[in-house]
């Protein structure tokens, strides 16, 4: 209902209805373009804005000197994001963490934090540039491979997806909490996951199970162990599930012959000095029976944290308190959620790999439509060119006898039927193209833009060969960056078939 006032027109509306259409408008606006990845870049905007402008703004490619973070963040929230400084910075600084990325995009000079969770140097103190990997999530960007928008003030296009050759949503994972909804995605091997995309290129028709072959696990910056696979499989064919994650330990010996538990990786997104503090007052309490001594030996050459044992006690009744007790044994909550056109889904292991390919499949051929249309545009200009320099006595005598430029223009297209923009690379051309060897050139180049048009024809016709050409790329990502595991799988005690102890040995039974 509404009514008239002196102040002009106020619309009564009922609370109720208003409250629920802004909350939801909110709660979307959270979830679209916050916190939520894209399954195709695995990116959420904040990360995506922050790649875009060191690449294309501020040129920091891998190969460019460090430039002050505050110049960066500063640069982000004047083009394209509209929030805190904070907000970005932080988002920055995780993108340099080598325990919080497995693959990490940024590379940080100066005080990043630490793994015991101490923060970084403040931004006017730390400087960054892109890392060599981060160039192949950008590669191709000016190729009119994804689609722009225009930014928060319509003054700049931003685009809406990076082109990126590298599947990042399942090598760096993801994590954030939206409205009535979270993410939580682990990292992987790049290796791994290559194969399983390759994998897939090949047969379509793959099963989840089938891509678990090449995709063992996840694959965590900081190593440690997953222990148990059930949860792991689980997470793969459904989108959720739980993985248990240890600490590594080994069984030392000091020089008094004593028992000790050394710590050289510990689970991912545990604070190491956090983890030492709990499990110090767990000492202190009596509720950890059997170590004397607890120290941090942890120093640039890796982590070691040792543990010293009393002389009684039996290192293994130890160590299992330790992972019941302490953070040396956490789970990993996977919550496969991204958005796919704009809508949050949840995603097997399959799924993931398969939008990936979608993605990738239409950067080839929208980069293969863009090289084609300028390899075109070069070779009409070539071919006006090579006719200027077969007729070169009457070209100049119909440009000398020409009163402007666009008169001799005219005088040209009438003359040999060019085009415009042939007409006018003629006159441009310089007095040095009349040399044979300047003709030569442009002969050769010609003939390799001939080459080259119908190689990009051949691609845009063909759907195996752009198949093949994604494989191909993807290969020689994994050549070039491709690791080796960091996390180690071990089956839990449930898990074992209790057939796997015995030897496969012939025997007689002889019953009486």
């Amino acid at each position: 209902m509404a009514e008239a006032s002196e102040e002009g027109r106020i619309i009564q509306i009922n609370i109720e209805e208003e409250m629920k259409t802004a909350y939801i408008d909110y709660s979307m606006s959270v979830i679209v373009s916050r916190a939520l990845p894209d399954v195709r870049d695995g990116l959420k905007p904040v990360h995506r804005r922050i790649l875009y402008d060191m690449s294309n703004e501020l040129n920091l490619y891998s190969d460019k000197p460090h430039r002050k973070s505050a110049r960066i963040v500063g640069d982000v929230l004047g083009k394209f994001h509209p929030h805190g400084d904070l907000s970005v910075y932080e988002a920055m600084v995780r993108m340099a963490q080598e325990w919080s990325l497995r693959y990490q995009l940024v590379d940080g000079q100066g005080n990043f934090g630490s793994v015991d969770g101490d923060g970084p140097a403040a931004m006017r103190y730390t400087e960054a540039r892109m890392r060599k990997i981060a160039d192949e999530v950008m590669a191709d960007i000016d190729k009119d491979t994804v689609d722009f928008r225009p930014n928060f003030d319509e003054t700049i296009p931003e685009p809406t997806v990076l082109p990126t050759k590298i599947p990042l949503l399942l090598v760096n994972g993801a994590s954030g909490i939206a409205v009535g909804m979270a993410t939580n995605m682990p990292p992987h091997n790049l290796s791994e996951v290559i194969d399983a995309t390759c994998a897939y290129i090949d047969d379509r028709q793959v099963e989840t199970s089938e891509l678990l072959k090449y995709v063992k696990a996840p694959d965590f910056p900081t190593g440690g162990i997953i222990y148990g696979y059930e949860g792991v499989r689980e997470a793969y064919e459904t989108g959720r599930g739980r993985i248990v994650m240890r600490a590594k330990t080994e069984i030392e010996h000091t020089s008094t012959g004593r028992e000790c538990i050394v710590v050289t990786e510990i689970p991912y997104m545990v604070n190491k000095a956090e983890m030492i503090r709990k499990i110090a007052d767990l000492i202190n309490d009596k509720k950890i029976e059997g170590i004397a001594y607890i120290n941090d030996e942890s120093d640039r050459s890796g982590m070691r944290i040792v543990m010293i044992l009393k002389h009684d006690a039996v290192a293994s009744v130890v160590l299992n308190n330790l992972f019941k007790l302490t953070p040396m044994q956490t789970s990993f909550p996977v919550n496969n959620i991204a958005l796919v056109d704009g809508r949050p889904m949840l995603l097997t292991l399959r799924d993931l790999i398969r939008h990936f390919v979608e993605h990738r499949h239409d950067v080839v051929v929208r980069r293969t439509r863009y090289d084609l249309a300028q390899a075109e545009k070069r070779a009409h200009i070539l071919e006006g060119l090579l006719i200027a320099v077969d007729h070169i006595d009457e070209v100049i005598r119909i440009i000398r006898g020409s009163q402007s430029p666009d008169a001799a223009k005219i005088a040209l297209i009438e003359r040999f039927s060019l085009t415009e923009v042939q007409a006018a690379a003629i006159i441009d051309m310089r007095l040095r193209a009349l040399t044979g060897l300047e003709r030569d050139k442009l002969k050769n180049e010609y003939d390799e833009l001939c080459k080259q048009i119908a190689y990009y024809k051949e691609v845009l016709e063909s759907e195996p060969l752009q198949m093949k050409i994604i494989k191909d790329e993807l290969l020689e990502i994994k050549q070039k960056y491709g690791d080796e595991r960091r996390t180690e799988i071990v089956l839990s005690a449930e898990e074992f078939n209790p057939e796997d102890f015995y030897a496969d040995d012939e025997m007689v039974i002889t019953i009486s």
